[in-house]
């Protein structure tokens, strides 16, 4: 018997098979793991008379984590029938295992997510360690992919339709608590050895255990989509999923058919189904750019790969904040619930309390859900100080600036930090564009001055911007990357300059956006083709959210900067719509009470109808799809000029930061990725094409030219 799965047979006649694939730090689908089940499941058959029943169980930290998606990664159209054909293999094994004819119990030891919860589906008892460690769900809608294990047909038939899309169609993960009520496992124990002890009892006590949809006259809980209340939610099902995905991402789809379709059969007929659609999304390019980007550059990024080698780990112990706006509470917020101490300054008192207050609010709602106790909620507002002093700054050994985008101001907060905190601190400004080499001249040594830029709200939001001006050094950047993974953000590097890279693209992608309304085109289809094309929100309400106020102060700031430089400034066509917008309209944004859209109290926001006469001019005639293009292209244009310009030092970067930090297209796999798939040689056609109807801005730049001639792609 293979090491992959050990055989252990104790003198209760109950195998324990122990899954342990060798040369890995996790439990995969892989070639190894297949074979080796096959040769685990034939010799159980062939001792079945001698077996009381069977535990699953892993050598690993988790339990297992899924399919290999190096081999998933690599499936194209052409090797679709192999894959198709393995796949039912695969399944068979959990189906010859399900249908044993003896118990099999799944002990389950750590996390089991994609094919390792698959695998604790097939068998006919769950237990879990009640441990914080241990997750359990189905994430592969994330990837682009469905459950092709048999996780689709099995939840389906364990929970029913209704209670079971939530897991499929969102990816949902629970602990073993929430497991426990929502039925998907039957017991808890608090360690190994008693979790053993129970799954032996309970092979014992339930000699003849089957899975439940085995049994004679089985029904679906809650009814087959034919039943009155089923069809009702089946009705409105496919709008509300469209509505969410606005037709870019398959996936979610594939889920809704195969579970629909393969609760109307027998359950090897609903495999099948399952195994074809699986086959068609791994073969399909959103898999293959939703993998690229979210499994492998992040992972890549969370390990390190931009952080300098050969520097010790940094832990940060204590925070000074200064500002305690949104920004401000929201840093002190997330650091304070990673256990560092915060000092949130501001002006006076009565601010740094309210910056307090903010966190106060968000732990009240997680409280409200049972995400935090009592005692955690007060442990972690314990940790934030609001002060009025620079004096209670002593001891911090990182300060984050984060007031309003005003040059002077961040200089005068971050020198009197600094002369309070001494040489060793570390300096950084929360800015979204200002340079960060010019703020640095701010404090006398600008080797330990370094940009960490949030995004808002900072407790929803996953990504940082890590900035590295001129002089910043090799140590301030790899605490400035210690920090942000130990707040559990996702960091990414780039290189100094104006607007450094994510607030670059955005720009583009909020101008273009506005600069198509200047040019008469209506505001709705700019809005619902944005969403079309796969972004979050489209680019007038984004703009709204940022305050049209805010745009129009950095572009002063902006322009102030570069004449003082002796550098020209390029008028954007979207410029002269913001200013009538905030001087003659005098609607500046959300919180000012209206900008592009209108904000009733307790009501729904619409557009401004007054929109439709101020600008809105029927004869500009523009497709649907320009629309889009436009608003994809001018961000992965802007992207390229950034990798051109060393702002950018890697693909992942730009991918993830493209994502996680301004909302591109998740189903592209991000910015650079998107061309990629598009093709070079086709997006360049495509990008002139745009250049000649709208702009310069959509030119092509010399390095994207440099790579199609190469032959080469963005790795």
């Amino acid at each position: 018997m293979t090491d992959a799965i050990r055989y252990e047979k104790g003198q209760d006649q109950i195998v324990v098979l122990t899954l342990d694939l060798p040369g890995q730090s996790a439990n995969t689908m892989n070639a190894v793991y297949r074979e080796a089940m096959a040769a685990t499941v034939a010799r159980l058959e062939e001792e079945k008379d001698h077996i009381a029943g069977v535990v699953i169980t892993s050598a690993k930290k988790t339990f297992f984590a899924g399919g290999d998606l190096n081999e998933l990664i690599a499936v194209d159209k052409a090797g679709a029938k192999a894959f198709y054909d393995g796949v039912r293999v695969l399944k068979a094994q959990l189906r010859r295992l399900e249908a044993l004819g003896r118990p099999v119990v799944a002990a389950i030891n750590g996390a089991a997510l994609g094919g390792g919860w698959e695998i604790c589906l097939a068998c006919h008892y769950r237990i879990a360690l009640d441990e914080p460690s241990v997750q359990l769900g189905l994430p592969e809608v994330t990837l682009g992919l469905l459950p092709g294990g048999g996780g689709v047909v099995r939840m389906v038939r364990l929970l029913g339709l209704e209670k079971a899309l939530p897991y499929l169609l969102e990816g949902k993960k629970v602990r073993p608590q929430q497991a426990l009520q929502a039925g998907l496992i039957h017991g808890l124990a608090t360690d190994r050895d008693a979790m053993l002890a129970q799954a032996r009892a309970w092979i014992l006590a339930n000699p003849e255990a089957r899975q439940p949809w085995d049994n004679k006259g089985y029904q679906i809980p809650g009814g087959t989509p034919s039943h009155p209340k089923v069809a009702q939610m089946l009705a409105i099902a496919p709008s509300i999923l469209r509505s969410k995905t606005q037709g870019c991402f398959p996936a979610p789809e594939k889920i809704l058919c195969a579970a629909v379709e393969g609760a109307q059969v027998d359950v090897d007929t609903a495999h099948l189904i399952e195994t074809r659609y699986f086959t068609e999304l791994v073969t399909g390019q959103v898999a293959k750019n939703m993998i690229g980007t979210f499994w492998f550059q992040l992972n890549d990024i969370n390990a390190g790969r931009s952080r300098p080698a050969g520097i010790a780990p940094y832990v940060t112990r204590k925070l000074g904040v200064l500002g305690a706006g949104m920004m401000g509470a929201g840093i002190a917020y997330v650091s304070a619930c990673a256990g560092i101490d915060v000092v949130l300054k501001d002006i006076n008192l009565a601010a740094a309390e309210r910056g307090k207050a903010h966190a106060t609010a968000l732990l009240d709602k997680k409280l409200g859900r049972g995400q935090v106790s009592a005692e955690q909620r007060e442990s972690i507002l314990a940790r934030i100080f609001p002060t009025q002093d620079d004096s209670d700054l002593a001891g911090c050994d990182l300060i984050i600036e984060a007031v309003f985008e005003d040059r002077e101001l961040k200089a005068k907060v971050s020198a009197a930090a600094q002369r309070v905190v001494g040489a060793d601190a570390v300096i950084a400004s929360n800015t979204s564009t200002l340079p960060i080499t010019g703020l640095a001249t701010a404090v006398p040594d600008p080797a330990k001055f370094i940009g960490l830029h949030f995004f808002s709200p900072v407790d929803k939001m996953a990504l940082v911007e890590i900035i590295k001006g001129a002089h910043t050094s090799d140590e301030t950047l790899a605490r400035g990357f210690d920090f942000v993974l130990q707040i559990k953000k996702t960091p990414i590097v780039v290189n100094d300059s104006r607007g450094f890279f994510t607030s670059r693209v955005f720009a583009t992608f909020t101008n273009e956006g506005i600069a198509m309304l200047g040019e008469g085109v209506a505001a709705p289809l700019i809005e619902t083709e944005a969403r079309k094309a796969g972004m979050p929100v489209g680019p007038l309400a984004v703009s709204d959210e940022v305050s049209l106020s805010l745009m129009s102060h950095i572009r002063q700031q902006t322009a102030k900067d570069l004449q003082a430089e002796g550098q020209a400034v390029q008028a954007h066509p979207a410029t002269a719509v913001i200013e009538r917008l905030v001087n003659e309209f005098k609607r500046l944004g959300k919180a000012a009470g209206g900008g592009f859209y209108e904000y009733p109290s307790g009501g729904q926001k619409y557009l401004w109808p007054e929109l439709k006469q101020r600008f809105e001019r029927p004869e500009q005639r523009i497709s649907a799809q320009d629309v889009r293009d436009r608003l994809l292209f001018i961000q992965a244009v802007e992207t390229v000029r950034c990798v051109e310009e060393g702002v950018l030092m890697s693909t992942a970067d730009a991918n993830v930061g493209s994502i996680f930090g301004i909302g591109f297209a998740a189903w592209s796999g991000g910015a650079l990725q998107f061309i990629n798939q598009y093709g070079l040689n086709d997006f360049i056609a495509r990008a002139r094409y745009l250049a000649e109807q709208y702009g310069e801005r959509f030119t092509p730049p010399a390095l994207l030219l440099q790579k199609a001639a190469r032959g080469e792609s963005f790795v």
